[in-house]
């Protein structure tokens, strides 16, 4: 038979193990898969260096591309390309930041069209939940959104409010009835004697952190187990950083509900000890916590209790994010990742010992669950779309200006040494990206969920 890609590696992952396989692709799916080499395809394949791995693609639930309307701070061209980069073929892109917010079918629609020709991956798209949408959820939802994001907290962007307990009430049983997340930023503000601090040391890391402190977190991550217990709505904490609720989180997960819980790459990588005052490019929210903190959230990640972990990529214009001031009050809070989502997990995961089918779980398998597309996503097997990448993890590279491929190059990782090259990744059967370079562009599909 004539495929339109055979690919032969001694080392793919196809069921849990890395072992030597032929994958043959038809169109945009895996038609079959041969353990070993498939002597009788020869003159069809393609090889894969001996010290490569063949993975399926990566998936990141938690983007911010910003377009339409900020395509400035990213665009889907830039976004896209650089987690083709780092061997992600799935993402989806949160509803704020672009202008207009993706709180209507209409905006919707404009957020779609905006991504046309520039869709690099494969493209879905989350809903957003506001005090004056929260009886509309159900048209996005219809219209084909993934699942619902909501804040408790100021966005950063006045045309996204943050969603009141009354518009949560509302809107929970509705998101239930469809089965698909609400996706929550944790904090609740309120006053306290540390707020001060950052205003006498607006360059002081030290200061930004403590007025961002973990009760806030603790405190609507404790709202939200509730609110789960009570409408059996399917409820996931975004980019987990207090280790102080993880007893709670653990306690609700045991009773059976449906709660889910991501980190971020920057919280497992940095610690606030060794944050410089005056370097804003490390400011997000919430702030990354100290060393003995993020220890508990590797340990709760390498227990499973911590579902996956997606980038939060949240870019913006070096002026937006106070390069040069250095002020932390001032400045965006957000940290440009995309294109780093691989080998920053995997060189401090690499450092503990954790072997790279760990990396497969928290960064495609358990996302690809998550997003319900676990029958067709998240594993190198027959019928699966045909999204895979080849890496090599025992290769090094420095993060340079130059290499970056988000459209401003500010980024907290500059100078590190990471370890995790990634080689060729393919998107629905086509070769996107291959050695440092693009040689197929707007091939990435757009991911909508049916309406039941």
């Amino acid at each position: 038979m004539k495929y339109d890609l055979v690919l032969y590696g001694d080392k793919v992952l196809i069921d849990g193990q890395l072992q030597a396989a032929t994958i043959c692709v038809k169109g945009d799916k895996i038609e079959k898969i041969f353990l070993g080499m498939a002597e009788q395809l020869k003159g069809q394949m393609k090889f894969v260096e001996k010290e490569n791995i063949v993975m399926p693609g990566l998936i990141d639930p938690h983007v911010h591309i910003n377009e339409p309307g900020r395509t400035e701070w990213e665009g889907f061209d830039t976004a896209t390309q650089a987690a083709a980069a780092s061997g992600i073929t799935t993402l989806v892109d949160m509803p704020l930041n672009s202008r207009p917010v993706t709180t209507s079918v209409a905006n919707f629609e404009k957020k779609q069209q905006a991504s046309e020709g520039k869709r690099h991956v494969n493209v879905g798209f989350w809903g957003g939940l506001v005090p004056d949408n929260a009886d509309k959820i159900e048209d996005l939802l219809k219209a084909g959104v993934l699942g619902i994001k909501a804040f408790l907290t100021h966005s950063g962007i006045d045309e996204f409010p943050n969603i009141t307990k009354e518009g949560l009430h509302k809107a929970m049983p509705v998101i239930a009835q469809h089965g698909v997340p609400l996706l929550v930023h944790c904090e609740l503000d309120a006053p306290h004697d540390d707020l001060a601090l950052l205003d006498e040391n607006p360059q002081s890391y030290q200061a930004y952190l403590q007025s961002r402190p973990k009760v806030w977190e603790d405190d609507a991550i404790s709202l939200m187990l509730s609110l789960c217990k009570q409408y059996n709505c399917p409820t996931h904490i975004v980019h987990l950083s207090s280790a102080q609720m993880l007893s709670e989180i653990k306690r609700t997960k045991k009773q059976g509900l449906p709660l889910t819980v991501e980190t971020g790459q920057h919280y497992l990588y940095f610690d606030a000890e060794d944050i410089p005052d005056a370097k804003t490019a490390y400011k997000c929210a919430p702030p990354i916590r100290e060393k003995a903190n993020n220890e508990k959230l590797w340990k709760a990640l390498e227990s499973g209790l911590i579902d996956f972990v997606a980038t939060d990529h949240s870019p913006a214009p070096p002026a937006i994010k106070e390069l040069e001031s250095g002020d932390f009050k001032k400045a965006w809070g957000g940290i440009a990742g995309l294109q780093f989502a691989l080998p920053v997990l995997w060189t401090k995961a690499k450092a503990r010992d954790i072997n790279v089918l760990k990396i497969y779980e928290w960064l495609s398998k358990n996302p690809a669950h998550f997003l319900n597309l676990q029958n067709r996503k998240g594993a190198i097997a027959e019928g699966f779309d045909a999204d895979f990448f080849v890496w090599n993890p025992e290769r090094s590279f420095v993060v340079k200006e130059e290499n970056i491929l988000h459209r401003h190059k500010v980024s907290p990782y500059l100078g590190e040494t990471l370890f995790g090259v990634v080689a060729q990744t393919y998107v629905g059967g086509n070769l996107v990206f291959v050695d440092g370079g693009f040689v197929g562009l707007g091939l990435g599909a757009i991911l909508l969920k049916p309406y039941k």
